[in-house]
């Protein structure tokens, strides 16, 4: 009897001994398989998108949209793709800064580039770990609504129109319009809604001469013509200032050499 009892005693220590093997092996393999996922998710070849037609959707967005935006006093609710928290690069994009004219310094790390591309591969190389890959999209998609390739070859020939690639697009303007600006939540939100299929989506036809952003675009302060115009009014300024005082010295002078000459008449004897 006694003999049975150590029997299925040491029988159940190497169930749990199994058990416990199991679960280790099971989680080893989880760790080990996130880890395969997160290193192909970021390795640069297999994150499917263009860094560089984000950015341009970016600049389009906040050069053509954001200014009537910012007017209406409206914030994009979080569903819009051109919320901030959409792009899957907005958060290593600002921490970019060009700190000189052939210098971009990484925001993470402070190292330093010569080129923007440069810079662009060390985000792809070493900080691929940051970016927002559950909830963040890629607005480079959205690129054909809000015409990216017009913006990136505004000074070449214009290429012949697709009527279905302008169909695709257009339908894509217009549900983003639909999901960033309803309709049916206010006069602000119609508004905008008018303005974006103006400003963006009526473009999308091979049917006239329609030209995107007909609603103009954020114009940009060059703070080097600033200082150059405050320059010149300034040395304008201190150029009247010496012409007055010329002036006024010569009128001086002039009634001293006056007031001498008659002095001297005076004083000569009769």
């Amino acid at each position: 009897m006694t003999m049975i009892w150590v029997w299925h005693h040491r029988l159940f220590l190497l169930c749990i001994l199994c058990g416990l093997f199991s679960l280790q092996f099971i989680k080893g393999y989880a760790d080990s398989s996130a880890g395969r996922i997160l290193n192909q998710v970021g390795g640069n070849h297999q994150i499917h998108c263009s860094r560089e037609r984000s950015r341009i959707a970016w600049k389009i967005i906040q050069e053509y949209l954001m200014p009537f935006v910012d007017k209406e006093k409206y914030h994009i609710p979080k569903r819009c793709r051109f919320h901030p928290d959409n792009d899957i690069y907005r958060d290593q994009e600002q921490h970019k800064f060009h700190t000189d004219i052939n210098e971009w310094q990484c925001g993470y790390c402070k190292k330093s580039f010569y080129e923007e591309k440069h810079l662009d591969q060390h985000f792809d190389n070493r900080h691929s770990n940051l970016l927002s890959l559950n909830e963040s999209q890629c607005l480079a998609d959205v690129c054909g609504a809000l015409h990216c390739d017009h913006e990136m070859n505004s000074g070449s020939k214009k290429s012949k129109c697709n009527p279905a690639a302008a169909a695709k697009n257009k339908h894509l303007c217009e549900s983003l319009a639909d999901s960033c600006f309803p309709i049916n939540e206010g006069p602000v939100t119609s508004r905008l809604h008018e303005l974006f299929l103006h400003q963006f989506c009526d473009a999308h036809s091979c049917i006239g001469n329609r030209k995107p952003f007909s609603r103009g675009r954020r114009k940009k302060t060059n703070v080097f013509y600033i200082f150059v115009s405050i320059l010149l009014v300034v040395l304008l300024l201190l150029y009247y200032l010496y012409i007055y005082l010329y002036q006024r010295g010569m009128k001086r002078e002039n009634q001293m050499l006056k007031r001498i000459s008659q002095t001297s008449r005076k004083k000569k004897p009769s």
